[in-house]
């Protein structure tokens, strides 16, 4: 996902960002680093194309100079595209682990998972995003692991 535009709004105290989707996330001032506020408000703020379009930096009156990456706005967002990708990131990286621990050819787990090579290394491949999560806990249970689901509420977290 990129960034097509990204707008200050120093009264309101929060960046507005806009994807190329046309998704528009809030990304408040308080989670910025280095922090704007009524002393040092943001002067200027662009998509910063170092990043590949997929952050924006800005600049305070100050001349202090930050960066915020659209992972962070998502997160803050919770967006739920961005949270299974997140979810399914995690699960990838514990099944590459494990199958590397457990000394079982590609092959091995292929013909147990009944699929082919190449796409037991889709399923290892931690920037493909296609795949799902029932996939992933299948390779889980053949590398011999439980994997419990757990629900909770938000305030239960905190």
């Amino acid at each position: 996902m990129k960034i097509r535009k990204i707008e200050p709004n120093n009264r309101k105290g929060e960046f507005r960002v806009v994807t190329y989707s046309g998704a528009v996330y809030a990304y408040p001032y308080v989670k910025a680093d280095p922090q704007p506020d009524s002393a040092d408000k943001v002067a200027d703020a662009y998509v910063d194309r170092e990043l590949a379009n997929e952050g924006f930096s800005y600049v305070l009156e100050s001349g202090t100079e930050g960066s915020i990456h659209l992972d962070q706005v998502l997160e803050y967002n919770e967006d739920p595209t961005y949270l299974r990708n997140l979810l399914i990131y995690q699960l990838t990286v514990e099944a590459k682990r494990r199958v590397e621990e457990s000394g079982l050819s590609r092959r091995e787990l292929a013909r147990r998972l009944k699929t082919s090579v190449a796409q037991l290394y889709r399923l290892l491949d931690t920037t493909n995003t296609r795949k799902s999560i029932n996939q992933l806990i299948c390779l889980l249970q053949v590398l011999d692991c439980s994997v419990d689901l757990v629900i909770t509420d938000r305030e239960a977290i905190a």
